[in-house]
């Protein structure tokens, strides 16, 4: 799960909603919610505090389920609580450089390798056309493998 957004908010929500997940993983005998019943309780907890007091958050989750056809899903959240199935996503000011990017580069069925690719060409431009240099990028995969980090320049735990 990406989320951006003010740090109090941020970590308000990721916390919560990694507890929960947690809490319904053990009340259940160890039986994990799906990606997709995941994302369905980010956008129900978004949906319900916008009501209260919102949390000024965007979300991105991504996970691998061996039940879904594809193996691996997307999800797009705003801080309005919608939810859309995304083939890719960005947020923030990045998304102005790089959804074009990926509405150009991505394909059905592409390679982890291509996928990457795709990722350092958005990096790239970031670092051409935005106003902050920003020189630590992390890009994670999520396959049926689990969670993997991979870097991409400097080192973050240089800075």
């Amino acid at each position: 799960m990406g989320v951006s957004g003010p740090n109090c908010d941020l970590v308000n929500f990721s916390e919560y909603v990694s507890k929960n997940l947690k809490l319904y993983e053990l009340s259940n005998d160890g039986l994990k919610l799906s990606t997709h019943a995941q994302a369905n309780f980010c956008r129900g907890e978004l949906a319900k505090a916008l009501r209260k007091g919102p949390f000024q958050v965007n979300v991105i989750l991504g996970g691998y389920d061996d039940k879904v056809p594809t193996g691996g899903s997307l999800y797009v959240m705003d801080y309005l609580g919608s939810c859309v199935k995304a083939n890719y996503g960005a947020q923030g000011y990045a998304s102005n450089f790089c959804l074009s990017i990926m509405d150009r580069d991505w394909k059905e069925g592409q390679t982890e390798e291509e996928a990457v690719h795709i990722v350092e060409k958005c990096i790239k431009e970031l670092q051409m056309r935005f106003l902050i240099n920003q020189s630590n990028f992390i890009i994670k995969v999520i396959d049926k493998e689990g969670l993997r980090t991979l870097k991409y320049g400097a080192d973050p735990a240089d800075n």
